[in-house]
């Protein structure tokens, strides 16, 4: 892709996007060693950065196939995208999505004119019913990632980077289906070949880190991940092979990864992210990347179903060593159990749920099983109530949670 491309994408959605803010975090910057600089495209006109690529894609149609319409398949971001242009051009627009996809999402590409179609469980499986709408309404189909368009769109971002952070040594970036990190990454490396671009899947969703391992596309069977917009079962044809051109490297994280880095963000830099705009996140505070100099981490959305987000906090907490589940043994007798929750007290414990079961498999008849919840303040806080209660005689284990 050539340059120009990128410029002449700029230009077309620079009256309508969001140039958005690279904020330098001290914190994270000391946890790393490295300056931590933010890009925050959870702050983008439709909560993601999937307006770029859409806009630039719509704007740039003929006449004869804006009159027709548009379609798209999408889990959310790209949908709201994709209509959000279509209202803007005054076209008519199919939106294809999961039927699984967040609320949230459904209702705001609702709000911006297109019809929904729910469809399927994934959004591969969503792109069958958008193709078969396609040869019924002639509409034009707009790729969510396999695109020169749609990838020059996206790689206004890197344009932006390097405009706000000259001399920046190593972005990170998340990847679905490669549209994003391709245009990023083509955008700086015409700037400086140097630059590292490093890109982060989802561990349950990691077609692209496969693909480039055996060196050519393959297919997962099963995609499933609280990020839900990467979760990708293939990447396209031309972001495999810019992706074997220009990115530098593509780690993993677990959804407990995940999850930790959406309440980090609701924590520490009291900004909202979802699942797929966390995982740079997400590979930083978990030791996955390998640096060089200013970094860039491109935070890509912040469209998080808010029905989610109690449980992502809770999985999150989980991960950081901030709740814990106890199951305790004790004697059948009165006053057993304000025995064990007065220890838990006097360590500073915090009791948010418990159970006590009698008939629990694999317990003796003169003894009950208890199962606590505990709000703790982190690993060593967890291990010294454990500790306490095995020294005072109580059979005491931490269990999955």
């Amino acid at each position: 892709m050539r340059l120009k491309l990128l410029k002449e994408a700029s230009q077309r959605v620079a009256n309508t996007v969001r140039r958005t803010s690279l904020e330098f975090s001290s914190t994270l910057s000391a946890q790393s060693g490295h300056p931590i600089h933010l890009k925050l495209e959870n702050l983008q006109v439709t909560g993601s950065f999937k307006i770029r690529g859409a806009l630039n894609k719509v704007a740039a149609l003929c006449e004869e196939k804006k009159l027709k319409g548009i379609i798209a398949a999408s889990a959310g971001n790209h949908a709201q995208g994709v209509a959000f242009s279509a209202q803007r051009h005054g076209i008519p627009a199919i939106i294809v999505m999961p039927e699984n996809a967040p609320i949230s999402k459904i209702s705001a590409t609702k709000s911006y004119g297109a019809q929904v179609v729910l469809a399927g469980e994934t959004v591969d499986d969503s792109f069958v019913k958008a193709n078969e709408l396609k040869e019924e309404y002639g509409y034009e189909y707009i790729h969510p990632f396999d695109d020169e368009l749609i990838i020059a769109g996206q790689g206004t971002i890197g344009l932006e980077i390097y405009d706000q952070l000259p001399n920046v040594g190593t972005v990170v970036v998340p990847i679905g289906g490669g549209g994003l990190i391709s245009g990023v990454a083509i955008a700086l490396k015409s700037k400086n070949k140097k630059i590292r671009v490093i890109g982060v899947e989802a561990t349950n969703a990691a077609s692209m880190y496969q693909s480039l391992n055996i060196g050519s596309k393959t297919t997962l069977r099963h995609v499933k991940t609280i990020a839900d917009g990467i979760a990708v079962k293939s990447p396209g044809d031309l972001t495999f092979a810019y992706c074997q051109r220009y990115v530098d490297e593509i780690v993993t994280v677990t959804e407990e990864e995940i999850a930790s880095a959406i309440l980090y963000g609701l924590e520490r830099k009291k900004t909202v992210l979802e699942g797929a705009g966390a995982v740079p996140l997400a590979a930083l505070l978990h030791g996955k990347l390998s640096l060089n100099g200013p970094t860039a981490l491109v935070l890509s959305g912040g469209n998080i179903d808010v029905n989610r987000i109690a449980l992502l906090i809770e999985r999150g907490l989980v991960k950081n060593n901030r709740r814990m589940k106890l199951r305790v043994i004790l004697p059948d007798r009165p006053g057993a159990l304000s025995e064990i929750t007065k220890v838990i007290a006097e360590l500073r414990g915090n009791i948010l749920e418990i159970s006590h079961n009698r008939q629990a498999p694999n317990v003796l008849i003169d003894s009950a099983e208890v199962s606590l919840m505990l709000e703790i303040r982190d690993k060593e806080h967890g291990n010294s109530i454990i500790t306490t209660l095995c020294e005072l005689g109580y059979e005491t284990k931490m269990v999955d949670y």
